[in-house]
């Protein structure tokens, strides 16, 4: 498969989806590597797949190339499903990755652990020159625990214990992380759709 382009340009994001991508065969490159002009691409919609298209087209339109771009949350179900879609600015606009864990402890205290259940949600988009669309999500099933543990990943990934284990995605050796996270599922899934197009 030829190079794709991830549309997004938080570093972490793109070091997951290459590691993911290089065990599903597909070649990944930065939009920074692309030489793709740094244009902020406004996340003002309000569900992770209009967020996700909406980037994979803008960034799509400048290089003109196959272009995936992710959007993912986290949603609480004792938030109702917050911080959802603006997980990434959750603590408003000066906000980092920080300030959006503390508001979310802030927001939970009180909340006993079998009422902290949440999710970690990630959709991608691929868009072709061509105009073909293909969306996909993932997602991982787990809970938030009472104070950050662990020093690996990003966001929020301290906070959350996925099903199944006793660690944060923060105490997981990347290796392990992404094989079971959302973001992983979302892309076998991408892959299985570009193969059943293909076949």
């Amino acid at each position: 498969m030829k190079t794709i382009i991830v549309a997004t340009k938080n570093k972490n994001k793109v070091k997951e989806i290459e590691a993911i991508t290089r065990e599903l065969g597909m070649k990944v490159m930065s939009r920074d590597e692309a030489g793709i002009d740094d244009i902020e691409v406004a996340e003002d919609g309000d569900t992770y797949e209009k967020n996700s298209l909406t980037k994979a087209k803008a960034i799509m339109s400048l290089c003109n190339e196959i272009t995936i771009a992710d959007d993912s949350g986290v949603e609480v179900d004792a938030l109702g499903g917050a911080p959802g879609v603006i997980s990434a600015m959750y603590a408003g606009d000066e906000c980092d990755d920080q300030k959006n864990r503390d508001k979310l402890l802030r927001e939970l205290e009180g909340v006993p652990l079998e009422k902290r259940t949440a999710r970690f949600v990630s959709v991608i988009s691929m868009v072709y020159p061509s105009g073909k669309e293909i969306v996909v999500r993932g997602e991982s099933e787990g809970h938030i625990i009472f104070e950050e543990r662990g020093t690996n990943g990003f966001g929020y990934d301290s906070l959350f214990v996925p099903l199944g284990y006793n660690k944060t995605y923060a105490e997981l050796p990347a290796e392990e992380k992404n094989k079971i996270s959302h973001r992983a599922k979302a892309l076998q899934l991408l892959r299985l759709r570009i193969k059943e197009q293909s076949d």
